[in-house]
């Protein structure tokens, strides 16, 4: 009877977890096929859809179906699957990657010097001119929060009767925005970062938030015209429906690129959670650090010496995959998950749906929606579906060119600007590469052996990029320029650096 009872109470808790599996598993399910509806009636012409579905919906969730993106409440994929202890056990795996680099590095450091080196030299000089830093973001994020609201503010009021030829103040008010845009968001901090030689960290800091910025606030401008201009036409208030600068001041720190008055909220703050997500960022900036200490500089210093060998690249190119695989890793996890969630909760934006299962796409297409939602939906709503509705409906070919271009000058634009030179490499593989795998790795790849040849090429891919841009960065400071012209600047110096004409060999 006592066995008996046992194995009873066994299968009972074993039975309760098959089922909260199945019931998880289920709801991921029902998400995902709510996430593609979506995204399909969101198109341009989201009529099918909603008469194949409007008996299952109100009046108000069909009118919704056109608006574009829907925010829902929802938790982010990674922290579902570390629930699982099978997919935690990888999460221990690189945690233990990590304690191992660190061992590494002291014991070499230790035979090496003879005492133990505790100095993290990379980090202080990556993170250089901290103070100019914090200035110049504070100074573009208050520009940001006034002029674009501002300048909102007041033409949507030169939109009533009282006001004649209200498309020359469209015109006037839409100039100032462009040319705000342009140089004093575009311009001026790209001319701090290049005049006072910041260095690569703290340049990321401020082109990547230029970039935010700009596309927030082009957000913010894009999704509320059309609410005055309906309301110009209707005049069913007394006036223009303009935003507070609450919910304006609230969408700048949001973690996402598509404006809204409101967004779902969750009911508390887990300061844990927060404090939780910032300790990993933390680790993984560190994790970065012992990367690039223990497996990236010491073959580049050496490699760098060589002339532009193509034996030498290869080798290299190999060699710098593990590497990128990690930095990819490292990237996604401290951004894409770590930072956006610790914002999410600390404004309890509801949201998390920052990135999709992307590590299980068999395609390039489906790769390019998954690894960065929240860039995603401001390059398909914003670029995609504008390009079609001003080519109305014509030329879907020429919109995704239109594009991936956008979307490689940008990657390209914070590279060159970083790293103080330009070298076209990611622009190529996504414009050459992305391309062509966008349209061979398509949708209706199907298999794992898909997926196998998707990873491939992409950890491929990084290994291309670390190494190309690392020997470039060691030939730009080993074989500076004597009369820099043009043309000399824009070819890559790694080309042609050779040991003769080397100025400084212990250059970071």
């Amino acid at each position: 009877m006592y066995l008996q009872a046992v194995n009873d109470l066994v299968s009972f808790s074993i039975a309760q977890h098959l089922k909260s599996d199945l019931m998880r598993q289920l709801d991921s399910q029902v998400n995902d096929f709510m996430d593609s509806l979506i995204e399909e009636s969101a198109s341009l012409d989201p009529t099918p859809v909603a008469s194949v579905f409007s008996p299952l919906l109100s009046e108000k969730e069909r009118s919704k179906l056109s608006e574009g993106k829907q925010f829902v409440s929802r938790r982010s994929l990674l922290d579902e699957l570390f629930e699982v202890n099978h997919i935690r056990t990888i999460y221990h795996m690189f945690i233990a990657l990590l304690i191992l680099f660190i061992l590494s590095t002291l014991v070499v450091d230790f035979i090496d010097e003879g005492r133990l080196v505790l100095d993290f030299d990379l980090l202080v000089y990556a993170f250089g001119q901290f103070p100019l830093v914090v200035c110049t973001w504070t100074c573009m994020f208050l520009s940001v929060l006034m002029i674009p609201f501002t300048l909102f503010h007041l033409w949507s009021h030169t939109q009533c009767a009282s006001y004649s030829h209200p498309k020359l103040y469209s015109l006037l008010f839409g100039s100032v925005f462009g040319i705000y845009q342009a140089l004093g968001l575009g311009f001026l901090p790209a001319y701090v970062v290049v005049t006072n030689s910041l260095p690569p960290a703290s340049c990321f800091i401020i082109i990547m938030e230029q970039v935010r910025l700009m596309m927030k606030s082009y957000s913010f401008v894009r999704e509320n015209v059309p609410r005055v201009m309906t309301w110009s036409k209707d005049k069913t208030n007394p006036g223009p429906v303009v935003p507070k600068i609450s919910h304006y001041l609230y969408f700048l720190f949001a973690p996402t690129l598509i404006y809204r008055d409101s967004y779902p909220r969750s009911p508390v703050i887990r300061w844990g959670y927060v404090a939780t997500k910032l300790l990993q960022v933390l680790g993984c900036l560190f994790y970065a650090y012992y990367v690039f200490v223990r497996l990236c500089i010491p073959q580049f210093r050496s490699i760098s010496l060589q002339l532009f060998d193509l034996k030498a690249m290869v080798l290299c190119v190999f060699n710098s995959i593990l590497p990128g695989v990690l930095v990819l890793f490292l990237g996604f996890f401290a951004f894409l998950h770590c930072w956006l969630n610790a914002f999410a909760e600390m404004l309890r934006f509801a949201d998390r749906m920052f990135y999709k299962d992307w590590w299980n796409s068999t395609s390039y297409a489906n790769y390019y929606r998954t690894w960065n939602v929240v860039v995603h939906d401001w390059l398909y709503y914003y670029v995609y579906r504008d390009f079609l509705w001003m080519s109305q409906k014509r030329f879907r070919p020429a919109a995704m060119l239109f594009v991936f271009t956008v979307s490689a000058v940008v990657h390209e634009y914070i590279l060159a600007i970083c790293f103080g030179f330009f070298y076209p490499v990611l622009f190529c593989l996504f414009m050459c590469f992305g391309m062509m795998f966008n349209f061979i790795l398509h949708d209706q790849r199907k298999g794992p052996i898909w997926n196998i040849i998707m990873w491939t090429s992409l950890f491929l891919g990084q290994g291309v990029i670390i190494c190309l841009y690392s020997h470039e960065w060691y030939a730009q400071r080993y074989c500076p320029l004597k009369e820099a012209s043009f043309l000399e600047l824009l070819k890559p110096r790694s080309w042609s650096c050779q040991r003769g004409l080397m100025t400084d060999s212990n250059t970071l």
